[in-house]
């Protein structure tokens, strides 16, 4: 059976009151050990391999954060939603993680560079995203990733944003771009899914 309750939630919602119940999906609470064990093997493939600073943007609960700790990366999340927020500092209690409350399109990070950017369903609600993608790559350091997990949903009115376009997108700030496709493991989104879902791993 095709899952399509965990397409992202559009522009204008009211994330507080979305807050309690938003880890109730499988790839937003990774409460079920199959679909954190798939995540948190992605996120090992994606993130470098010593202990770096990561910068998680729209971090909602802060579940992709606690991963990241666990894997010993320094964490700070931002996110816009003042509820989500408390939810990922109880989360990530007692962690090496910070976080903060703000927009994702300009962090609240002044001068602070960071060896990793991770933004899950995010860029594709942005009004520019080739502005956002280079103020990004100024938040990174020499040689810096950023990971982008991405799609477009629903076939009437598809919502997102294509791998070709982000790509496109890529071409004149990284060094180097690299697509993994995800709709295929449906072990990260707890079912089959049968739209386009990606991540896109660039380094600066």
């Amino acid at each position: 059976m095709t899952k399509k309750r965990d397409e992202p939630t559009p522009p204008g919602v009211d994330w507080d009151a979305a807050a309690p119940a938003f880890d109730d999906e499988p790839d937003h609470g990774l409460r079920d050990p199959e679909v954190r064990t798939a995540w948190a093997r992605r996120l090992r493939g994606w993130l470098p391999e010593r202990g770096c600073d990561v910068l998680d943007l729209g971090c909602g609960t802060g579940s992709l954060s606690l991963l990241a700790a666990e894997q010993g990366h320094r964490v700070t999340g931002v996110d816009l939603s003042p509820a989500m927020i408390d939810l990922a500092r109880a989360k990530l209690a007692g962690r090496d993680a910070v976080f903060l409350l703000g927009d994702a399109a300009a962090p609240p990070v002044g001068e602070r560079r960071f060896d990793a950017l991770l933004v899950r369903h995010v860029l594709w609600t942005l009004p520019d995203p080739a502005r956002v993608l280079r103020h990004w790559r100024g938040l990174l350091r020499p040689g810096g990733r950023l990971v982008l997990v991405e799609g477009v949903w629903g076939t009437v009115t598809p919502v997102g944003i294509p791998a070709d376009r982000l790509t496109g997108l890529l071409a004149p700030l990284a060094g180097n771009t690299r697509v993994e496709r995800l709709s295929d493991d449906a072990r990260l989104w707890g079912g089959e899914v049968d739209d386009e879902r990606y991540a896109v791993v660039a380094t600066m």
